[in-house]
């Protein structure tokens, strides 16, 4: 099976259904044993590239209250009670958000960076995206600072040297903008937006019963019930009368 995660690290749903999605893939490894992490058959799990702001500064300018609020109205004021509504969701999930100090910024250089993790393998880039996350939405630290990302890297398994030079660099551009596109050819114009063995779409952070129920599908695709060899004509099992027949234990009179 495999899981295509449409989301930005400074998206404060995205948190709230990776969580969500990760208590479905436990739930699914309990029903079946060889889908739990490390089993033959454990879903594979691949972020995908999705820019909020794609023109969002790389340094911060304004609170992410002050941000809210303009955008949406009422001014910082109501941009706070914005921000007090999603932490206490993501609370119930266990994620203690701060993003009254979050720093707002743009996110490329972070999703060329999960290219680059891509590459080494999708555990390295699932380590570095709970990093990325946690560091803008409960750590508060910028996840567009290029030393802040190379130190994020080398946490999650990468070689710092390799990360510098990506970020450096234009390397996975290209990538990132492949991911948009996909993006818009499957119809996502928010996020979090979960593909999963490109024919079931969970849009946003569902409940758990939600991704539970996509994968159950999924796995009962990829492992159908055995055809029977026969099939009976008439009788009981077409809701008619068995004929007369002859068993072990006699004759039918």
């Amino acid at each position: 099976m495999r899981i295509e995660i449409w989301s930005d690290v400074v998206c404060p749903w995205c948190y709230v259904g990776k969580r969500r999605l990760e208590k479905a893939l436990v739930a699914l490894g309990q029903e079946h044993p060889s889908a739990a992490p490390g089993g033959p058959e454990a879903p594979e799990v691949v972020f995908r590239s999705f820019q909020l702001e794609p023109g969002a500064p790389t340094t911060p300018t304004d609170s992410l209250a002050e941000h809210l609020g303009g955008k949406y109205g009422g001014g910082a004021e109501n941009g706070r009670r914005l921000i007090d509504q999603m932490e206490a969701v993501a609370a119930e999930e266990g994620l203690l958000y701060r993003l009254g100090d979050a720093q707002r910024v743009g996110t490329l250089d972070a999703h060329r960076l999960l290219h680059a993790a891509l590459e080494v393998s999708p555990a390295v880039q699932a380590d570095l995206k709970e990093r990325l996350m946690a560091a803008y939405m409960i750590e508060a630290r910028n996840v567009a600072d290029h030393d802040e990302l190379v130190t994020m890297a080398g946490e999650s398994g990468m070689d710092e040297a390799v990360a510098r030079e990506v970020l450096g660099s234009g390397a996975h551009a290209d990538g990132v903008q492949a991911d948009v596109e996909q993006g818009a050819a499957y119809g996502i114009s928010g996020v979090p937006f979960t593909v999963v063995d490109g024919r079931y779409g969970v849009s946003g952070a569902q409940p758990v019963e939600v991704f539970s129920q996509t994968l159950e599908r999924a796995w009962a695709d990829a492992h159908p019930e055995p055809a029977p060899l026969l099939t009976t004509v008439g009788g009981a099992a077409e809701g008619g009368a068995d004929g007369a027949a002859c068993g072990p234990e006699g004759c039918a009179i």
